[in-house]
């Protein structure tokens, strides 16, 4: 019993999605593990998918866009991050069913609330973060960026329904520059899929 509570306490926390704002990649009824050490003892990066409380009643699933110190941009779609343009791999089912020209839109980080409307650079210890279901996810479009305080830590597997079990690996994505591979460390919510720009 002693050993639970400690992992439960300090280590991980077993979460239900709610809603369909992350769909596909996680499903309204899944129920998810939350590591909340690695959150601690870790860095958040983008990629990661993520819980933090919304408000002191409702805790929210979101993905890591953009984190203290990167400029966002979104033209129509496209993500760029410090004036490099940016896949979202994760975002290919949606692109394909979407019911309106676009699925995230148009903005930068300088339009959101708790950014600083005379910089596009994301301020200390604050994350940008979209739900996967760009359509009708509820995000920092709507909220504006979070604090590092909010988190509660990093998605690490879903295990309910078992069929759906899933681990969170780290995938590298391949980007060229001056004729050199550069490996880029993307964290994505696959499990043993690749994401199809690999």
């Amino acid at each position: 019993l002693l050993l639970v509570w400690l992992v439960v306490t300090f280590v991980a926390k077993s979460y239900t999605i709610k809603g369909d704002s992350m769909d596909p990649t996680l499903k309204d009824g899944q129920h998810v593990m939350v590591n909340i050490l690695g959150y601690k003892v870790g860095n958040i990066k983008k990629g990661n998918v993520i819980v933090f409380h919304a408000n002191q009643s409702d805790d929210y699933v979101k993905r890591v866009i953009g984190v203290p110190g990167d400029s966002v941009t979104y033209k129509k779609d496209q993500l760029y991050i410090n004036g490099k343009k940016i896949n979202e791999p994760y975002l290919d089912y949606n692109e394909k069913h979407k019911q309106g020209e676009y699925i995230t839109g148009s903005f930068e980080t300088k339009d959101l609330l708790n950014a600083h409307s005379n910089s596009n650079v994301i301020p200390k210890n604050k994350y940008l973060v979209l739900g996967d279901n760009r359509e009708v996810s509820k995000d920092s479009r709507a909220f504006g960026l979070i604090d590092k305080q909010q988190i509660v830590g990093k998605v690490s597997f879903r295990f309910w329904p078992l069929n759906d079990f899933k681990f969170n690996y780290v995938l590298a994505l391949l980007r060229y520059n001056s004729s050199k591979i550069l490996w880029e460390e993307l964290h994505l919510f696959y499990g043993n899929e690749m994401p199809p720009s690999l």
